[in-house]
């Protein structure tokens, strides 16, 4: 599943910790304002409803290190369309191994970025297309870690590193905006944009309607809603009809 030139993928967040489908406010955990028991069938809802992608994330791997490959795998089979993951892929050997069972596009966080020899060796395994490189933003520069280690480079630094790299998109989340529910800011995203040789999926503060609209004009390849979806700030199937321009 390459993305589409000119197509803006709305992609619903599934995120899974202890068994269930949450939403946590800047990824703090404690911060749980969602909390819904089996989440394999939430993904199958929004399958329904007409999503093409679901972005799948692991916090349990993403806070901790422990995986939730069991559950992964039971989403995975409980849907029928691609399903994109990150958190907590910490070796190649992991990165693998989701890849094997059928998982889409994995997303590559930490890793990636201390380590970019990880991407190489994945993308010449399996294809850039199935390869993104998370470059989460605090205060203009990238941060890793569950957010907790800022390193001195810009996104846009990053992402032409990680093109030539190998990664075949990049999933760029604000974190200053990120499970708020107030909007985001338009100018580091066209920045991105405009400068990255490879799609770029937006995440972080897209609360209705007006955000979509705004994100389309911005060029990115998709977009991930969370909160928004869970507290019915916005339809799913309304925000589908912005997948096309």
């Amino acid at each position: 599943m390459s993305f589409e030139k000119g197509k803006m993928q709305i992609m619903p967040a599934v995120d899974i910790k202890n068994g269930k489908c949450v939403q946590l406010v800047q990824g703090k955990p404690g911060s749980e304002q969602v909390i819904i028991d089996n989440p394999e069938e939430v993904a199958k809802k929004w399958e329904e409803l007409g999503a093409e992608v679901i972005h799948l994330i692991d916090l349990d791997g993403t806070i901790d290190g422990k995986s939730n490959l069991k559950l992964i795998k039971k989403i995975y089979d409980n849907v029928d369309v691609p399903i994109q993951l990150g958190g907590g892929i910490r070796t190649v050997e992991y990165g693998m191994e989701l890849l094997n069972i059928g998982i889409e596009r994995i997303i590559i966080g930490t890793m990636g970025i201390k380590h970019p020899e990880t991407i190489t060796k994945l993308s010449d395994e399996f294809g850039k297309e199935h390869i993104m490189i998370s470059l989460d933003s605090k205060d203009s520069k990238v941060v890793i870690k569950g957010w907790a280690e800022q390193i001195d480079k810009s996104p846009v630094e990053l992402s032409k590193e990680f093109a030539d790299n190998g990664a075949g998109s990049i999933l760029f989340t604000n974190v200053d905006v990120e499970g708020l529910l107030g909007g985001f800011y338009t100018e580091p995203v066209i920045e991105l944009v405009k400068s990255s040789p490879i799609p770029v999926v937006y995440s972080g503060g897209v609360s209705t309607i007006d955000d979509i609209k705004q994100l389309q004009s911005t060029g990115v390849s998709g977009v991930v809603i969370g909160s928004a979806l869970y507290k019915d700030k916005i339809d799913l199937k309304e925000a589908l009809k912005y997948q096309l321009p």
